[in-house]
């Protein structure tokens, strides 16, 4: 197969380029090689290459700005998908396109099913939902990964950004009434090669054909005051690393341009029952993350 990455240098997108070239050729595009922003671009770039596979690891992600910045989010998150969807279908190709937990207000009490109807509280929600739906409607070869809370060894992540304010404050003030799962950038990479081995090596149509919208997400679920947490308790004494005090607050409290959903815990039945696939605990993937963390530095 020829895998096509976009965001090839995101959280996500780096660790595909590590899981993906056992299934292939991986060709692998930041935003210089295929500018989202410019679906004729888009366009022009699947038709000189002709990939058998699109994994959009790419999005404007930036939540807040969004909130001034819709038109680009939308040309980012819903024209560009879409003109990928009408592109690869014309030659029977797939794409995989990861999605978010910030398509639900929230409001469920359990965790969201891919039947809850989605209903986004900010416009990095609602250019994501508007990207979805025009692949749906397309109706091409399509896996739709909703995924949330991700972080990762590079790009901007609540990780990362913890562990710059351990070094900066001596107290931090954390979110503790919005609920998700966090979910490694590694593994949901090495899930997603896994997925892409089923469904897409085949050209048999009616074996291989599982289109459609998927969770994908790490097991269990915590707060961003409990995701903090855990983080402050893998700093190695031995590195040095500051540990800070944290305090939980209310969402009300914590002052931001764009509404997020209390409850962002997503259901991952359907996706174990499609690919066999378990989701370790968020826990697991925290220790495994910050361990090879601690090997870096």
């Amino acid at each position: 197969m020829k895998i096509l990455v976009t965001g090839s240098k995101g959280q996500v997108g780096s660790e595909l380029c590590r899981s993906l070239p056992t299934l292939g050729e991986v060709v692998a595009l930041d935003r210089t090689g295929m500018d989202l922003s410019r679906s004729d671009e888009v366009r022009h770039v699947l038709r000189e290459l002709r990939p058998d596979v699109v994994v959009n690891a790419a999005a404007y992600a930036a939540v807040d700005q969004a909130e001034t910045e819709p038109q680009l989010a939308r040309l980012v998150n819903a024209l560009a998908p879409a003109a990928m969807a009408e592109e690869l279908r014309r030659t029977g190709s797939w794409l995989v396109h990861y999605s978010t937990d910030y398509v639900f207000d929230g409001k469920k009490p359990t965790p969201y099913t891919e039947d809850d109807e989605p209903f986004p509280l900010n416009v990095y929600g609602a250019s994501k939902l508007e990207g979805e739906r025009a692949i749906q409607a397309i109706g091409g070869r399509h896996l739709i990964l909703r995924t949330g809370w991700v972080y990762g060894l590079r790009g901007n992540n609540f990780l990362l950004t913890m562990l710059r304010l351990f070094e900066e404050r001596d107290e931090l003030k954390i979110v503790d009434d919005q609920l998700g799962a966090p979910t490694w950038s590694r593994w949901l990479a090495q899930s997603t090669a896994e997925v892409i081995r089923q469904c897409c090596g085949s050209v048999d149509r009616s074996e291989s054909d599982r289109s459609g919208i998927y969770h994908m997400t790490a097991g269990g679920r915590t707060s961003w005051f409990g995701f903090a947490s855990a983080i402050r308790e893998l700093c190695s004494p031995q590195t040095g690393t500051k540990r800070p005090e944290l305090a939980p607050i209310h969402s009300s409290e914590y002052s931001s341009p764009a509404k997020r959903p209390g409850n962002s815990v997503l259901s991952n039945a359907k996706f174990q029952a499609a690919f066999g696939l378990a989701q370790p605990c968020w826990e697991s993937l925290l220790r495994q993350c910050m361990a090879e963390l601690e090997g870096i530095r």
